[in-house]
C-alpha cells in the first residue's frame, strides 16, 4: 500500500471522564517523561486494550465493550479522550468504539478497507495521529489475521517506541488467518491471508528496531492464536528470537504451519465481527433494558435456558432442559460456542450479583442482545442430576459410555479413559447421534468446567438416559 503522510492534529480537541475496580480485568502501566501507556486486560477473553496518553490527551486502542474504565482513567488523570483506534473488527469480543464516538464526539480510526457502517476516519499506512509535539501514533498496514488489519506505532521524537499490533503479531505467535471470510471460497481466502501474514512479518514487523515494545490485543488463552506465550508484552527483538513466524522458511512452508492445528471457531465469532463493523449499541441501556423476571420464574417448555450457577448447585436443582455454563471461568467463550447467535435465551444465576456478572459477561461478546429475560433461581424443588457413586465406577468394566468433551488434541495427547468417546464440547450439539443410548453416560473433561456444560447439554438432548458428570473428580484419573 502506498505510504501517505496525512497528519490528524488533535491539539484542539475538548474534555472527559473514568474506572471501576472490577474482577473481570486488571491493568498495568508504562510511564515515560512524554507519554503513558496503560494496558487493560479483560481476563476471561485474554483481551488487552490500551490507553496512550500524552500532553493530557488520550487515544484508546482496541477498547472492550464497556468504555467506562477508560472514562474513569481520563477523569482520574485530568485528561481527555480524543480518539479510538480499532486495529480491525474483532471476532472474540464486542468493542465499545461506537459508544465512545457518540458520547465523546471523537473519531474512530480504522483501515479504509474495513467499510464500517459507522462514521470511521481512515488511518491507513503512514498516516499519523499527533498527541503532542514529540509523541504520536503512526499506522502500519499489517494484513494476515484480517485483510483490513492495521497496527499503530507509538513514536517519541524520531524514534519508534512501541507497536500496538492488534491480532497480527502476538507474543510467540501470529493471528490466525481463518476468522474473516470475504469470499465464497473460504480455503482460498485463508490461503491468501496466511500469505499476507508472511509478508507482514518479514516486510513490516521485521523492519522495526529490536527494542520496539510489542503490545498485542490478546494474550495466552485467546482463540485468536494457537501458541501464544503467557506475557503482557514483548519486544521485536525477543519475537525475532523466539517466535516461529520470524524463522527463515519459504512462504509455502510458513502458510502450511500457520494453517495447521488452529483451535476451533466459536459460533459467535462471525456475529461479533459483523457487530463490530456496525458498531455495538451502548452497553448500559442494553443491560438495563433486559427483562428482570421474578425469582424462580418458569420459562416456556421449549425455551433455551443458560444456568450460570456452579455445577454442584445446578445438579442439585435445575430447570428442565437448561444448560449449565458456570459464570466463573470462560463463560463468554462457551456461551458464544454453545448458543447460536440467532437464538435467544434466558439467563439464570444464584443471586442478583452473579446475575449482573453474567449479563456483563454476555455483553462482552454482544450477547446481551440475545437475552430474552434473566432471573435468580434458588429453589431446591427443581430437577436433580443423577449422583455418581464413584465406588461403583471402574473405567475398565465397560458399564458406562464415557464421553470425553475435551478437544481432539487434548484427548490424543493426554488420554484419560481407554474406552471413552471423544466429542469436543464445541461439537457436541451437532454430534448427539454419535452417543450410544444403551448404557448410562459419564461425561468428563480435564477439570470439571466443560463437563458441567457437556453433561447438561447431553441431558437436554437425551432426557431419557441417565447422565453423570464426573466433574472435578476426574483429577483422580488423570495420567
Amino acid at each position: 500500500m502506498q505510504r501517505r503522510n496525512f497528519i490528524y492534529n488533535l491539539a484542539g480537541l475538548g474534555a472527559l471522564s473514568v474506572i471501576n475496580t472490577n474482577k473481570l480485568w486488571s491493568q498495568s502501566t508504562r510511564i515515560s517523561n512524554n507519554y503513558v501507556i496503560e494496558q487493560f486486560q479483560y481476563k476471561a477473553l485474554a483481551h488487552f486494550s490500551y490507553i496512550v496518553m500524552a500532553d493530557n490527551k488520550i487515544i484508546v486502542i482496541d477498547p472492550e465493550r464497556d468504555p467506562h474504565l477508560y472514562y474513569d482513567y481520563a477523569k482520574k488523570n485530568n485528561a481527555e479522550i480524543v480518539g479510538v483506534i480499532e486495529t480491525h473488527p474483532h471476532a472474540d469480543f464486542a468493542s465499545g468504539h461506537l459508544e465512545m464516538q457518540k458520547k465523546l464526539n471523537v473519531p474512530v480510526y480504522t483501515s479504509s478497507l474495513t467499510k464500517s457502517k459507522y462514521p470511521a476516519t481512515a488511518f491507513d499506512e503512514g498516516e499519523v495521529i499527533k498527541l503532542s509535539e514529540k509523541v504520536g501514533l503512526r499506522s502500519m498496514y499489517t494484513p494476515g489475521h484480517a485483510p483490513d488489519h492495521i497496527s499503530a506505532i507509538l513514536f517519541e521524537g524520531g524514534k519508534d517506541v512501541a507497536v500496538f499490533s492488534g491480532d497480527s503479531l502476538f507474543i510467540g505467535d501470529v493471528g490466525r488467518p481463518d476468522l474473516r471470510d470475504f469470499s465464497k471460497d473460504v480455503e482460498a481466502q485463508r490461503q491468501r491471508l496466511a500469505e499476507s501474514m508472511y509478508d507482514t512479518i518479514h516486510q513490516k514487523f521485521s523492519k522495526l528496531n529490536d527494542d520496539v515494545i510489542v503490545y498485542p490485543a490478546h494474550g495466552a488463552g485467546t482463540l485468536c492464536g494457537k501458541s501464544i506465550r503467557k506475557a503482557l508484552s514483548s519486544t521485536i527483538g525477543d519475537e525475532k528470537n523466539h517466535n516461529y513466524a520470524f524463522e527463515k522458511r519459504t512462504k509455502a512452508e510458513f502458510v502450511s504451519i500457520l494453517l495447521s492445528d488452529q483451535p476451533f471457531i466459536p459460533k459467535y465469532f462471525p456475529y461479533t465481527v459483523t457487530l463490530n463493523i456496525q458498531g455495538a449499541p451502548d452497553i448500559k441501556p442494553g443491560l438495563t433494558g433486559i427483562k428482570l423476571l421474578p425469582e424462580n420464574y418458569k420459562p416456556e417448555n421449549d425455551a433455551l435456558v443458560i444456568d450460570s450457577r456452579q455445577a454442584t448447585a445446578f445438579k442439585s436443582s435445575y430447570i428442565h432442559n437448561s444448560i449449565n455454563i458456570p459464570v466463573q471461568g470462560s463463560f463468554e467463550t462457551w456461551l458464544g460456542t454453545i448458543v447460536d447467535p440467532n437464538s435467544e435465551f434466558y439467563l439464570v444465576a444464584e443471586n442478583e450479583e452473579s446475575l449482573k456478572t453474567g449479563l456483563k459477561k454476555a455483553a462482552a461478546i454482544g450477547y446481551d442482545l440475545k437475552v430474552k429475560g434473566a432471573f435468580v433461581y434458588n429453589t431446591t424443588k427443581g430437577n436433580q442430576f443423577a449422583q455418581l457413586d464413584k465406588n461403583d465406577f471402574n473405567p475398565s468394566d465397560n458399564n458406562y459410555t464415557i464421553i470425553d468433551v475435551r478437544t481432539a488434541k487434548e484427548a490424543k495427547e493426554k488420554p484419560i479413559f481407554k474406552n471413552s468417546i471423544n466429542i469436543p464440547l464445541q461439537e457436541l450439539g451437532q454430534r448427539m447421534n454419535e452417543i450410544p443410548k444403551d448404557k448410562p453416560i459419564i461425561v468428563n473433561c480435564a477439570s470439571g468446567y466443560r463437563s458441567a456444560a457437556g453433561s447438561s447439554l447431553i441431558k437436554r438432548y437425551l432426557p431419557e438416559i441417565t447422565i453423570y458428570d464426573l466433574g472435578p473428580a476426574v483429577e483422580a484419573y488423570l495420567p
